[in-house]
């Protein structure tokens, strides 16, 4: 095939698609026939090869195994060139088959895309969204987004559960889980919006009366609050800015909770010293009231994800509020430690 005409191809291939219903529309010679005969063929060829058959391809297709050789062989006539084998026992697609059949079908699937994003900014978006978030982002980042969301689709009515808990997507009916901890369900996908680092907070009053630790072990002759539930004892995981120092300290918190806003303000009263995610109270440290304590030694990074059931057919709300907390997300906290 030139590259010309091949290029030709697949430009058409993403910007118009034709049904099937219009082939009695085709009249003979021009690039709208080349272009049909294109359509038809990529729909039609999947099968031949699938069924390894024009007869059985006819069948699964619902229509004359006439037609289904028409299609093929008018496209094939237009090229100049051979798409597909065949003999009395079998077939198989040519090179240069299988070359248009690769490109045009990934081809469909970018056209695909973008009518889906097309008909999210221009249709009506409407129905309900389920939302499951840990209570640490209910105030800075998911009310922003809940509100932004509204007010450019404001018939999606949006119920949240805020909950630290496993949320099962299927037994509780959640569309969307906001979710740190990685997971190996292989029937979930994940959408990334944040990667963040926890960080050891503590007022200039409280490391004023009592020395600022300079390594993770210093840290047990200090009062520790944590963020647990109910377990007898805590354990953080330290890694050096050099990338090659590592600690776990295993201690036994002072204060321990399962809510991160209380223990911002138990910090903030001076009660010692604690983890914060950057997405909670930003504020106390971009005013100074709290300060990063033992910055050299840092958490790991965690991504702040999005998850949902597989990709096919997800609700259009869905889809859409990821894209707005996509696109949000990084906007309302542009300076994350990482």
């Amino acid at each position: 095939m030139y590259r010309a005409e091949k290029a030709w191809l697949f430009w058409h291939a993403v910007v118009r698609r034709v049904p099937s219903d219009r082939e009695h529309e085709f009249s003979q010679g021009g690039k709208s026939t080349f272009y049909e005969h294109v359509c038809l063929w990529t729909a039609n060829s999947g099968k031949v090869v699938e069924a390894n058959s024009f007869s059985e391809a006819a069948r699964r297709l619902k229509m004359p195994i006439s037609t289904v050789s028409r299609r093929i062989a008018g496209l094939e006539d237009q090229l100049g060139v051979r798409l597909l084998e065949r003999s009395t026992r079998s077939l198989r697609l040519t090179d240069v088959g299988s070359e248009v059949f690769e490109h045009a079908q990934r081809s469909a699937e970018l056209s695909e895309t973008v009518d889906n994003v097309a008909s999210n900014k221009m249709s009506n978006v409407s129905g309900l969204l389920r939302l499951s978030a840990p209570p640490s982002i209910s105030d800075t980042l998911l009310a922003p987004l809940i509100g932004a969301f509204q007010a450019s689709y404001p018939n999606v009515r949006v119920q949240i559960l805020v909950s630290d808990r496993f949320v099962d997507h299927i037994a509780e009916g959640v569309d969307l889980v906001f979710r740190l901890a990685p997971f190996k369900d292989s029937s979930l996908i994940a959408r990334k919006i944040l990667s963040y680092r926890h960080q050891l907070m503590a007022t200039p009053a409280y490391l004023e009366k009592c020395k600022p630790p300079e390594t993770p072990q210093d840290l047990l002759g200090h009062r520790l609050l944590a963020f647990t539930h109910w377990m007898p004892s805590n354990h953080w995981i330290f890694v050096h800015v050099n990338k090659g120092d590592k600690e776990t300290l295993t201690f036994l918190p002072y204060l321990s909770m399962n809510d991160y806003a209380g223990l911002a303000i138990a910090l903030l009263a001076g009660a010692g010293i604690g983890d914060l995610p950057p997405v909670v109270r930003p504020d106390l440290l971009r005013d100074g009231l709290l300060v990063e304590v033992m910055p050299k030694w840092r958490f790991p990074t965690f991504d702040l994800s999005l998850v949902h059931l597989g990709n096919r057919h997800i609700p259009r709300p869905v889809r859409v509020f990821i894209e707005v907390a996509v696109q949000m997300a990084p906007a309302l906290f542009p300076s994350l430690p990482a």
